[in-house]
């Protein structure tokens, strides 16, 4: 029987991972990349507040009633002092003074919790007209011919593909 040698480091009761842990990664330390700025430069996020571009003209004209709805929405004019970050110029022929407006579109600010009832509305009113559709379409049902009531969910299963 062939005898083995194991070597025996001094150091055997240290974790040879340990030192890992203290290496830096030069991953971090890689220059960042050039990417051309945006168009509708984006505000600091604030708590409690969304933002959005407003559209307040097109084409030269001006669109009151959309500014007009989103007024009555809760959507709020962002006022260019308050947000240095957004560093913008705005539109020389600007009706909204010192507001922040490019190219027809106006940044505006409304409540988070306003955004979240007007989303559960909206979806309360689709689930609303899928109930609608369901109950029509199994209305017409024939005991010759069931019909199913539509599965409107996705499942994955695995097999042995057979």
């Amino acid at each position: 029987m062939a005898e083995v040698d194991f070597d025996i480091d001094e150091n055997e009761d240290q974790d040879p991972r340990a030192s890992r842990e203290h290496e830096t990664r030069e991953v971090s330390n890689r220059p960042k990349m050039w990417a051309p700025p945006t168009v509708l430069p984006v505000p600091d996020p604030q708590d409690g507040y969304v933002f959005r571009w407003i559209r307040v003209g097109m084409r030269g004209s001006p669109d009151n009633t959309n500014v007009s709805r989103k007024y009555r929405e809760g959507w709020e004019p962002v006022r260019l002092e308050d947000y240095p970050e957004l560093m913008m110029i705005p539109d020389i022929d600007n009706r909204f003074e010192g507001s922040a407006v490019i190219g027809g579109l106006m940044l505006c600010k409304n409540s988070a919790e306003a955004m979240r009832q007007k989303r559960e509305y909206l979806n309360d009113q689709s689930q609303t007209q899928i109930d609608a559709v369901d109950e029509s379409y199994l209305r017409e049902q024939d005991a010759r011919m069931p019909m199913f009531k539509p599965e409107r969910r996705t499942r994955v299963t695995f097999g042995d593909g057979s």
